[in-house]
């Protein structure tokens, strides 16, 4: 078997409802037998779906002609030979994700078995999923909404709930009293006023959703050390789950800094990118639940051996979901076989039809809980009405 060529898929969408920032990028890598493979560049939003739709064809030039089952031989001549590989890197390692997925989904086709099946097998046959993002709103009808007063944190948490859901995320800090979001400067000493704000939202959330529902809190890492620290105190009794990326995501000292002084278990990971950029964090022993992306962190392949190390630290991993629905596929075939899987990640943008539509499947959870797809592959296509409209690349 031979890879013939690969479409580099600028997918088509109207999300002008949702946010002016989305925009997947898909590879689909074409085989001499006629089996496809699709995986997702995880740059859909902020800024650098060009850089990924690049940074991909780029990559594909470099493995046309291997055989599309040999996952390791291609992503280590992805990394060694490239120069700029090794240096790793958002958008290297985004592309070489997005190649190293739709490897996996030719050869679980090839091979007509799930991808959990060929990382050891299941673990667990349901996926519990946690409510993400909710200072935007909740709901497939949910437009973005920009919360602001604490009851109004609450309303969205209860809705959240109400559907089925026993975790939820929610940051509570970076929007301001006006509703405008992330406009004002979160670091050095915090006012108490700054932070009472917050405050006051997470405690109207967990006095009206009560304590058997689990809360993470989500800060972006707009907040440095300093504040981390005021406010990841401040918090420790509202009963947290866990405080996601209080700091900068690439600088372990400070991570480990703010694990010493906040009695709240943290997370982080849909920065940093493979297991090279991990090992510091496990040796400092900061992190107690890591993030990585399938989709930006080095793929199936890479992804795998990231959470094997986890495991040996005995950290837990939340895979971090927010891309298209093919973002949303490889990781319940990850988050299957692992033993050290804590919750999935169901981001709101999961809910809207502007993203179900464009692929085959609309995998939803269930009253929380996400049944393992069973399709050969990761169990998930673009549908071809969104290839047709969509701009694609095809290098051969």
């Amino acid at each position: 078997m031979k890879i013939t060529n690969v479409d580099i898929i600028d997918v088509a969408n109207d999300f002008a409802s949702a946010t002016s920032k989305w925009r997947p990028v898909v590879v689909k890598i074409n085989t001499d037998e006629g089996i496809s493979g699709f995986g997702e560049v995880g740059l859909a939003y902020g800024v650098g779906a060009s850089a990924g739709f690049g940074m991909a064809k780029d990559l594909a030039n470099i493995i046309i002609g291997m055989d599309p089952r040999n996952n390791e031989e291609i992503w280590n001549k992805m990394q060694k030979k490239t120069f700029w590989g090794q240096g790793g890197g958002t958008v290297v390692t985004a592309a070489m994700s997005g190649i190293d997925i739709a490897l996996w989904d030719i050869k679980g086709k090839v091979l007509q078995t799930p991808v959990y099946q060929l990382l050891g097998g299941k673990t667990r046959s349901k996926i519990r999923a946690y409510a993400s993002q909710l200072q935007f709103g909740w709901g497939k009808g949910s437009q973005k909404s920009m919360l602001v007063k604490p009851e109004e944190y609450a309303e969205t948490a209860a809705i959240a709930v109400a559907d089925g859901y026993d975790a939820i995320k929610i940051d509570v800090l970076a929007m301001d009293d006006k509703g405008n979001w992330n406009q004002r400067n979160l670091n050095g000493v915090l006012s108490d006023s700054v932070l009472r704000l917050g405050y006051d939202r997470l405690k109207a959330v967990r006095e009206r959703i009560g304590n058997k529902i689990d809360v993470i809190v989500e800060m972006h890492s707009f907040t440095d050390t300093t504040a981390a620290i005021q406010f990841g105190k401040m918090i420790e009794e509202l009963g947290v789950y866990y405080y996601e990326e209080p700091v900068m995501p690439l600088n372990p000292k400070q991570m480990k800094k703010v694990a010493d002084h906040v009695n709240i278990p943290i997370a982080a990971g849909e920065r940093i990118y493979t297991r090279w950029g991990y090992r510091p964090f496990f040796e400092n022993g900061s992190l107690d639940v890591i993030q990585p992306d399938i989709c930006t962190c080095g793929g199936i392949t890479e992804i795998k051996k990231v959470c094997d190390m986890a495991h040996v630290y005995d950290v837990s991993v939340q895979i971090h979901v927010c891309g298209g629905p093919i973002s949303t596929a490889v990781a319940l075939q990850m988050e299957a076989a692992i033993p050290n899987f804590q919750i999935h990640e169901l981001h709101r943008y999961a809910l809207l039809d502007a993203n179900t539509k464009s692929c085959k499947y609309n995998y939803q959870p269930q009253n929380g809980y996400y049944d393992v797809p069973e399709l050969p592959g990761i169990g998930q296509e673009l549908t071809e009405e969104t290839i047709q409209a969509s701009v694609v690349a095809t290098v051969e």
